[in-house]
């Protein structure tokens, strides 16, 4: 039986900069931490909610790119505040709910009063760092303002009421009530009809923004496959209005990339950063901070895919680019995925210089106790266990571990335990189970107390389920395989291709427990998530594939078993050529079911030359300086 990748566990993709939000919470536009709005000091200003869907969308011409965009200022002789916006913190003073306003004992049709009532929502929303905050007293006013613009509409599109919905549905989300903002933006979205001429900004501008949200809070949820959907459905009707080469387009793209790289789709993710990068780059000054953070995230994606000299150039660039604009102190993330390159490609001691220069400023940044400081002890770990010297690996993973075991105040949770998931994968790559065992057990608790983290709780059940099945427990290798599946089926996950390798894994344990017809239809399961994810001759799928035909042999289905095998080793011997040792294993299998089946294997002639290629392509593939001359048989 062939296991697929030992380690299914989900990566973070996202640097050690304050400025990464690819493993933050994903919050876009109206319910992003990032989006500012403007409130003006006069009330008369809460009457044109279309005015403020305006400064809050990236569609607007007056804005800048949707992330870490400065407060607007308008050119007007009013006063205004800036105060961060559906994220739901922030104003130093209490702001209190008025004590006149329009009369509520009136008319319900009375547009004033839903004004009134959602402008309250917002100064309350405004003040969340305060004490005195009350979110249920501001959903409540938020929805009754939702119910004033409804009574007032006769079923006519109004941007009041898309207004009032995002901000309930926001509040929602701020509380962990997810599933309830669900549908009041998908009623937002519902409201506005297709973009029309005369209106098509306006329109455009809430439509862009309802979906964008509903993406977010499908992402709280650890929906990703309904999040991208939302977020592309966004993208394109951006586009529409600003046209395909607009810098704000190339944020969202970005944006969408990360999505993706977060659903580990890789490939798609690539495309979208390449677009972002192509398009900040035609529309931006050389080196922009925009082209760095374009870098940095491609930098990432090549890096996963193993492209490693592609991911190593972007990084620089991107490192370049953020010194060129004053980013010195934020560069430390990017030198530590430098580093991660430079590992990648054994070049070792670049790769401690890269790391130890950003242990250096990270130390003197943020203190040496910072969880960011353990992140590079976790990679100097990494490096010293690749290249044998288990003393100072050990070392490193100690001096992580007690940082991570006694974290500063205000350290977000799930930056331990993506720390104790790293240090997890060093203790197993050397042997010592049971200390990678309980590092997991710790990371699945913190996350099971976080919104939106079911794929990388999946990860995690996964990783403890391979360690489990090489401790010979297969039991518990079987539960923790079983908990991981269910996730991943839940959060949408069930097209990728880690969702077909936890079946393959699962499979495997069933193997050993002896239940061979549920093996049969994880594998079988597999096999087509993988096919369609990675293609029939992907190293992956033949293992499946080898697995299946085991299983099938075991249950007597010996016709079924020696077509997928001779399937198997056919492309094996296309690949690495005949002579390869890897085909030796699974010519034996097909020979003995062969001779069990009375049978003998018939081959497509093959010149030797073509043998002599396959062998020669495999072994440049592999990087070795093997001359010796090859036998073919």
């Amino acid at each position: 039986m062939q296991s697929s990748d030992q380690s299914p566990s989900r990566r973070s993709f996202g640097s050690d900069g304050d400025e990464s939000r690819i493993d933050s919470e994903l919050r876009h536009l109206v319910g992003g931490e990032m989006k500012e709005i403007e409130i003006m000091e006069e009330e008369d200003d809460s009457k044109n909610p279309t005015s403020n869907l305006a400064s809050e969308s990236p569609l607007s011409p007056k804005e800048k790119p949707l992330l870490d965009r400065p407060p607007m200022e308008k050119k007007s002789g009013k006063k205004k505040k800036t105060v961060p916006a559906m994220a739901l913190r922030k104003r130093n003073k209490s702001v209190g709910v008025a004590s006149k306003g329009p009369s509520e004992s009136g008319q319900d049709n009375n547009p004033d009063l839903g004004r009134f009532l959602l402008k309250q929502a917002r100064d309350l929303v405004s003040s969340g760092d305060n004490s005195n905050y009350n979110p249920q007293k501001a959903l409540d006013l938020a929805l009754r303002s939702v119910k004033a613009f409804e009574a007032c509409t006769n079923g006519k599109p109004s941007l009041e009421l898309v207004m009032s919905l995002h901000v309930a549905a926001a509040i929602y989300c701020s509380t962990g009530q997810y599933n309830e903002a669900i549908p009041l933006l998908e009623q937002s979205i519902d409201i506005i009809p297709a973009i029309t001429k005369g209106h098509q900004e306006e329109h455009a501008l809430a439509k862009f923004a309802g979906y964008m949200q509903l993406g977010d809070t499908y992402a709280m949820l650890g929906q990703l496959e309904n999040s991208t959907k939302c977020y592309s459905t966004g993208l394109d009707i951006q586009k529409q209005v600003l046209g395909k080469n607009d810098p704000r387009v190339g944020e969202t793209c970005r944006y969408l990339a990360e999505a993706h790289v977060q659903a580990l789709q890789f490939d798609e993710a690539q495309k979208l950063c390449q677009l972002a990068l192509d398009i900040h780059r035609e529309n931006g000054a050389p080196a922009s901070l925009e082209e760095a953070a374009d870098r940095r995230l491609m930098g990432l994606i090549c890096e996963t895919k193993g492209d490693h000299e592609s991911a190593l150039e972007h990084l620089v660039l991107a490192s370049m680019a953020m010194v060129a604009n004053g980013q010195e102190g934020e560069v430390a993330g990017v030198d530590c995925s430098i580093g991660d390159a430079y590992l990648s490609l054994t070049r070792y001691d670049e790769a401690i210089f890269a790391y130890q220069k950003a242990l250096t400023s990270l130390k003197t940044k943020k203190g040496e106790n910072h969880p960011a400081v353990g992140s590079v002890f976790v990679r100097l770990a990494d490096l010293y266990n690749k290249t044998g010297k288990l003393k100072e690996a050990r070392s490193y993973c100690e001096n992580a571990l007690r940082i991570y075991e006694k974290p500063a105040p205000g350290i977000p949770p799930e930056e331990i335990a993506t720390g104790l998931t790293d240090i997890s994968a060093i203790y197993e790559s050397m042997n010592e189970l049971e200390q990678a065992i309980k590092l997991l057990e710790k990371a699945l608790k913190i996350y099971s107390d976080a919104p939106g983290q079911q794929s990388t709780m999946a990860g995690i059940e996964a990783q403890m389920g391979v360690i489990y099945y090489m401790m010979g427990s297969y039991s518990e290798s079987y539960d923790s395989f079983k908990s991981a599946v269910a996730k991943l089926r839940t959060s949408g996950e069930r097209k990728s291709a880690f969702f077909g390798i936890a079946l393959n894994q699962m499979g495997l344990a069933c193997v050993q427990r002896f239940a061979i017809n549920e093996a049969v239809e994880l594998f079988e399961e597999a096999k087509d998530v993988l096919e369609h994810e990675c293609g029939p001759e992907h190293p992956d799928t033949l293992g499946v594939y080898s697995n299946l035909a085991g299983t099938y042999d075991a249950m007597g289905r010996l016709e079924d078993a020696i077509k997928i095998l001779e399937y198997v080793v056919q492309v094996r011997e296309d690949k690495l050529g005949t002579a390869n040792p890897d085909v030796a294993d699974e010519k034996k299998r097909l020979g003995e079911l062969l001779k069990e089946a009375g049978r003998v294997r018939t081959r497509k002639a093959r010149s030797l030359e073509n043998l002599l290629d396959n062998h020669a392509a495999n072994t440049s593939s592999h990087n070795t300086t093997n001359k010796d001359v090859i036998t073919v048989v």
